[in-house]
């Protein structure tokens, strides 16, 4: 079978809700990265034969394919073409398997993955919330209440529901939260995400211009104590859980881009990593959030490796609580897991957080030397994408 092999990868940094990013149309934020891989590459723009972009919120300024619109915001010629995405949380690891397998079927040579979510222009829930209000209808259909009646499908339901299935307490939780700042702050004080984020200029959702350029992830919080985290009140009452142990509302965007063994040479770039593995998995939609257990089990099983093969894990920390059970899921070694930190430190931008988590991996794996990194997420309606990489 023809492989697929990452030949570049960035982001954006992450901006705060109404922070450092809020300004820019999500549209033109995408751009940017979409720009900064043929900057990184060096590659012939009418040589890309397809955009996917991952976003969950396709409503408003994310709507009427935002992938196209991205395209068309950017220095890429009209004629290549774009489209959009939507496997909640995983739409952009989703975005970046469909672009493996494009070039792996031989109908595609030079694919881009990516995705994208401002979160401040287009809050999260909207897609739901305003046609339900404007009186078009609600997403449960008489089927799926039939089959799960009296079910409202939440994630922070399902967050405290794995809690409670996994033995997590809000203590420990709360220190795998303080250790995910920690990790961040350091990774950025050593400039190790230096090379992965594309610097764009700072625009607030007033339209000013703060100062300098957004190039450091905003969420993170470098005086982080365990002590103020544990006083942070509880989601729901009897529950967990806080907004200190969840991630962080974000805006961002990143992108990979995708080639065979053709576009290598047609390129004429260096790859950073070959695919190894693609999958994703469904379960239960209630718990919703602890599919990435199985799907990760069924993807090593799939591709002839055990955990201790893995190098490197990038889970997202959409809760505390999704990266702690899937760790006891697996028996997975804690020190190999989101090495810089996670969502809860660097906030999680929906439709981008796939592709972000992945081109954080991919360099992270450059820069210890390592060679097989592991990238799932929990998405809403229960599933999870699984992705393996080897670094080149």
């Amino acid at each position: 079978m023809p492989e697929a092999y990452i030949v570049a990868a960035t982001r954006t940094a992450g901006g705060r809700k109404g922070g450092q990013l809020s300004g820019w149309h999500p549209v033109d934020l995408a751009a940017q990265v979409l720009d900064d891989l043929v900057r990184r590459t060096g590659a012939d723009p009418a040589r890309i034969d397809d955009v996917i972009m991952g976003c969950v919120s396709q409503i408003g300024e994310q709507s009427t394919n935002v992938a196209r619109g991205a395209v068309l915001a950017s220095s890429l010629p009209e004629t290549v073409p774009a489209t959009s995405v939507d496997r909640q949380c995983g739409s952009s690891q989703q975005a970046l398997q469909f672009a493996a397998q494009a070039v792996m079927s031989g109908t595609m040579d030079c694919v881009i993955a990516s995705g994208v979510e401002s979160m401040s222009r287009v809050p999260i829930g909207t897609p739901m919330d305003l046609p339900e209000k404007a009186g078009l209808g609600f997403y449960k259909s008489p089927l799926m209440e039939k089959r799960y009646p009296d079910v409202f499908f939440s994630q922070f339901t399902g967050a405290e529901m794995v809690c409670k299935n996994w033995d997590l307490s809000r203590e420990d939780m709360d220190r795998f939260s303080l250790e995910s700042h920690q990790k961040a702050a350091a990774a950025t004080k050593a400039g190790k995400f230096t090379d992965e984020i594309v610097a764009v200029e700072q625009r607030l959702h007033d339209g000013s211009v703060p100062g300098p350029m957004a190039e450091a992830d905003e969420g993170i919080r470098y005086d982080a104590s365990y002590e103020a985290i544990s006083q942070v009140r509880l989601l729901q009452e009897g529950g967990r859980l806080t907004a200190a142990s969840a991630s962080q509302i974000c805006d961002g965007a990143a992108g990979l881009m995708v080639v065979s063994e053709k576009g290598l040479k047609d390129l004429g770039v260096e790859p950073l990593a070959r695919i190894h593995h693609i999958s994703v998995h469904g379960g239960d939609p209630v718990v919703m959030l602890d599919t990435p257990i199985a799907a990760t089990k069924r993807a090593l099983d799939r591709a002839g490796m055990s955990i201790d093969d893995i190098d490197l894990y990038e889970v997202n920390e959409a809760f505390a609580s999704i990266p702690m059970a899937w760790m006891k899921g697996v028996d997975a070694d804690p020190e190999r897991l989101n090495v810089h930190g996670g969502a809860i430190a660097l906030g999680h931008p929906l439709g981008g957080s796939g592709a972000k988590l992945m081109v954080t991996l991919v360099h992270a794996l450059k820069d210890r030397g390592k060679r097989y990194g592991l990238q799932t997420m929990c998405e809403g309606g229960g599933q999870a994408n699984v992705t393996i990489v080897e670094r080149l």
